[in-house]
């Protein structure tokens, strides 16, 4: 599939860091359409789903933070994900923080559906991304997406497009996780989830990792989404992030991840989320997303 469909989504009401809005803009400043193109890709910028303002909500109950609100975008971006796949264009998905995961995974989920064929998914992210509301601490939805598209959590997320779970969670990875909440180890253990942490990159290599992970995601799946999170790098490499950690991979680790990827030949959707310009330097997160982009797609060093 030759074909790319970029889609942003500047979300921001799942978090309490501002900014990450603007995250779809600033990756599409780097150069992301034209360095596609250049690739060989036919590309076609979708614009952006429309999203509701803080601003202009309250937030609602506090375990889970304009639920309605990031639900309903979710809807909707699960539309254009879903479009896009039926024009035989891959989706490649901008945000926004990282609840937006929702939509692009239900999208993915429900044209493979149709076809009566299950998908996978590798997250890539410094957190688990597996709280509900039962467990949150903070009430922030990006913080609970990963157990939504696993079918655990808020209803308004969980059964986006009427049924549950998107993913089963036996054919979802989480690689790169190096700060998670004490409740959200529970749902890891009993979820069926394969988790791989810094650990098992410094020990085994992002080479072996990536490889099982690719083989668990694809088993008996028509393919698998592919989700993003820039703090899945280390803070040096990646700055412009709300929720950095300490101890992320390096430059070379994040790319090597994205060769594999595309050498797969599996992957069913990208998404890079969690792109923050305020407290970026120079816009240096948001180049590093269109490179990592540019690597899931195909470019080589020769």
């Amino acid at each position: 599939m030759r074909k790319v469909r970029i889609v942003g989504v500047p979300l921001d009401l799942g978090s309490d860091r501002r900014g990450v809005d603007m995250g779809p803009s600033a990756v599409r400043v780097a150069g992301l359409n034209a360095r596609l193109r250049a690739m060989g890709y036919e590309v076609e910028d979708a614009g952006n789903v429309p999203v509701a303002i803080a601003e202009m909500h309250v937030y609602g109950t506090a375990q889970a933070k304009y639920l309605g609100q990031v639900a309903e975008t979710c809807r909707q971006q699960a539309k254009f994900v879903d479009k896009a796949l039926r024009d035989n264009c891959t989706p490649l998905v901008l945000g926004g923080d990282h609840s937006i995961a929702v939509g692009t995974v239900a999208g993915v989920a429900d044209y493979y559906r149709r076809k009566k064929r299950k998908i996978g998914l590798i997250w890539l992210d410094a957190h688990a991304d597996m709280n509900t509301p039962d467990t949150t601490l903070s009430g922030n939805i990006h913080g609970m997406p990963l157990a939504a598209c696993l079918g655990y959590g808020a209803p308004e997320l969980v059964r986006i497009d009427g049924f549950a779970p998107k993913v089963e969670p036996g054919r979802a990875v989480l690689i790169g996780a190096r700060d998670v909440d004490e409740l959200e180890k529970d749902i890891v253990r009993r979820s069926g989830l394969h988790c791989f942490t810094m650990r098992d990159i410094d020990e085994r290599g992002m080479r072996a990792v990536m490889q099982e992970a690719m083989r668990i995601a694809s088993d008996g799946t028509a393919g698998f989404c592919v989700s993003v999170d820039l703090d899945f790098l280390d803070p040096e490499e990646a700055p412009g992030v709300g929720t950095p950690v300490r101890g992320g991979v390096t430059y070379r680790e994040a790319h090597l991840a994205m060769e594999l990827i595309h050498d797969f030949g599996k992957m069913l959707s990208l998404e890079l989320v969690e792109v923050n310009p305020v407290i970026d330097e120079h816009n240096q997160t948001a180049n590093l997303a269109v490179e990592l982009a540019l690597s899931a797609f195909g470019k080589k060093i020769l």
